[in-house]
């Protein structure tokens, strides 16, 4: 099995890990500096983040922006004091006597089993409920900040109390917590959220419905580009196409085994005609009665069933996010159903469609992982050594680095994952191929082989693009809405700039329509440098002036929204640059 640069790996785990002890024990000394401006504060949690630190609280009143400042100044004491981290275990009751005034700490030490230590770390006179691991001492806490203050239920439960939770970040440099500052600086300003209503491609609305999308034109548009480019490449590949409802009776739900495992996430059923019905929160079932439908033969295998289906699954209110977490989302989900002898060439054939469709979107910056068996797992073992040595034969085959997740697969088979990574670094999971020996079994899936026997076939659950909705977001974040051209919802703007020109400005637009391209003509009486100003706002690649010498000689003056100017351009030639700029998807 091809594996990443061990020494790569182990250096990259090695700053992953010192960061971890260090947020871990800054989030301790926050919260020590809270319990000093507010004696009578409960705590809850603080635990490390991949990109910093956090604490809940309980307090009479909201954190204000000075409270983050007074609460910073006594962490810059605590930290140049130097104060050691000691590990302390004690037994049940000796813990509940340390933290009697703590409800929250009280709860979490009933939540832990009898059989295991209970062990605190104290730095000068706080102690806290911890495993760790932490730094040294305090004054191993280099550089910090606090960020943000925001609701967290406590233990993530709705029905439980609402504490307030301060959000931090700690380096071991302050020129690495500089670096990361302008990075989050720059993600807030590709947050897909402020773009979406910046450019008018999606809302939510709380009379809809929290984590429900509604797309606009011009989101709708980038949407439809993405699916149709979805689909063009399924077909190209081999797939058909299908459309099932968004509903399905108990049974099937229950045959599939959703409703045993996977009923918190789906929603409450409703009666029709004395029979209850569930909202899909996935599209497998149906695939399954499409490949149950007729009696199937060896020589028919593989069949590959693709749909963007649109499914609904239960996210409590407090984890929805914009576009990244919703509660109805369409997905670009496949399932392949083949013989054992056709199984890596299927897997190859995924591999290849994946980085074909995300270099398409500008993603060529991959992490892959490779999850093996676990120990509880349904299926023939010798069918999953032959799923999982052909999962990793393909990525060998196609040279690609790759982690091996050793028990990490679902119970129903194992899986390849693939993580995109985006312009400012950061990871998103996207695709992933995923064997399912667990419902080929709930419904009886058989062929007929080569030897007149009825078999097993092996089914392939396959998403690239994961939610298309994330993916959008994802999408937008990634160009700063500043989409390519071939993605663009209005790739052109001509701009007028007096009232005799705009005829010509609309001539100019019928000949870009004529060549299948999306413009838009700004007619407005308003001055030329604010449309302009506006195009580039609305990230429209060409803005294009047109004046009495660009209507006498039957050009364009081309205006980038990279605010460079390319001066007057014969209108065929701008046609031929924007041809190749949509042919190359730069």
């Amino acid at each position: 099995m091809a594996r990443r640069d061990s020494r790569g790996k182990e250096q990259i785990q090695e700053v992953v890990a010192m960061r971890q002890r260090l947020r871990h024990s800054a989030a301790h000394v926050m919260a020590d500096a809270v319990l000093q401006l507010f004696p009578e504060a409960k705590i809850g949690i603080g635990p490390p983040t991949d990109d910093g630190f956090y604490y809940d609280f309980e307090v009479s009143r909201p954190f204000t922006p000075e409270d983050l400042e007074h609460i910073e100044a006594i962490m810059r004491e605590r930290i140049a004091g130097d104060f050691p981290f000691q590990k302390e275990t004690i037994d049940r009751d000796g813990a509940r006597e340390l933290l009697g005034e703590q409800p929250y700490k009280l709860e979490l030490i009933d939540d832990i089993p009898p059989e295991e230590p209970i062990s605190t770390y104290r730095h000068n006179e706080f102690v806290d409920l911890c495993q760790g691991p932490h730094v040294e001492s305090t004054g191993k806490i280099a550089a910090f900040t606090l960020q943000t203050v925001a609701g967290a239920y406590w233990r993530g439960d709705e029905n439980r109390p609402m504490l307030q939770r301060i959000y931090g970040t700690a380096f071991e440099t302050s020129a690495a917590l500089e670096e990361h500052l302008k990075l989050l600086e720059e993600a807030e300003k590709r947050d897909h959220r402020r773009l979406g209503r910046q450019l008018d491609l999606f809302s939510v609305h709380e009379e809809v419905g929290p984590g429900l999308v509604i797309w606009h034109p011009k989101g709708g548009k980038v949407r439809s580009i993405v699916e149709d480019y979805w689909r063009e490449l399924h077909y190209r590949r081999g797939y058909d196409l299908v459309y099932s409802p968004h509903v399905g009776r108990s049974r099937l739900w229950q045959t599939s085994g959703h409703l045993d495992f996977y009923s918190e996430g789906m929603y409450s059923p409703m009666d029709v005609d004395g029979q209850e019905y569930y909202m899909k929160p996935m599209n497998c079932p149906f695939h399954i009665m499409i490949y149950r439908s007729d009696l199937r033969s060896y020589r028919e295998l593989p069949l590959r069933y693709g749909e963007l289906g649109t499914v609904y699954r239960y996210e409590r209110s407090g984890v929805l996010h914009g576009l990244m977490r919703v509660r109805g989302f369409t997905q670009d989900d496949a399932h392949i159903f083949c013989r054992p002898d056709q199984v890596e060439d299927e897997v190859l054939g995924v591999l290849d469609l994946t980085f074909e469709l995300l270099d398409a979107f500008g993603f060529t910056d991959y992490e892959i992982f490779l999850s093996t068996r676990p120990e509880k797992f349904v299926g023939d073992l010798e069918m999953w050594e032959h799923a999982t040595r052909s999962l990793a034969h393909a990525l060998d085959t196609r040279n690609l680095d790759y982690d091996v997740d050793e028990g990490g697969g679902a119970f129903y088979g194992p899986k390849i994952d693939i993580r995109i990574r985006d312009a400012l670094g950061r990871s998103w999971q996207c695709t992933t191929v995923q064997f399912d020996f667990n419902l080929p079994e709930r419904f009886n899936l058989t062929f007929q082989g080569s030897d007149g026997e009825q078999h097993r076939p092996y089914m392939v659950h396959r998403a690239i693009i994961g939610s298309m909705e994330r993916f959008l977001g994802v999408l937008i974040e990634h160009y700063g809405g500043a989409f390519p051209l071939w993605l663009a919802p209005v790739q052109a703007v001509t701009i007028p700039i007096a009232d005799r020109h705009v005829d010509y400005a609309l001539e100019v637009k019928d000949a870009l329509s004529g060549q299948g391209f999306r413009p838009e003509v700004d007619s407005r009486k308003e001055r030329m440098n604010l449309k302009i100003r506006e195009a580039q706002m609305q990230k429209v690649p060409y803005m294009l002036v047109v004046g009495d010498e660009e209507m006498s000689k039957g050009t364009v003056s081309v205006r980038l929204r990279s605010e460079e100017n390319l001066g007057p351009i014969a209108l065929s030639g701008l046609l031929d640059r924007m041809k190749d700029e949509l042919r190359s998807r730069s």
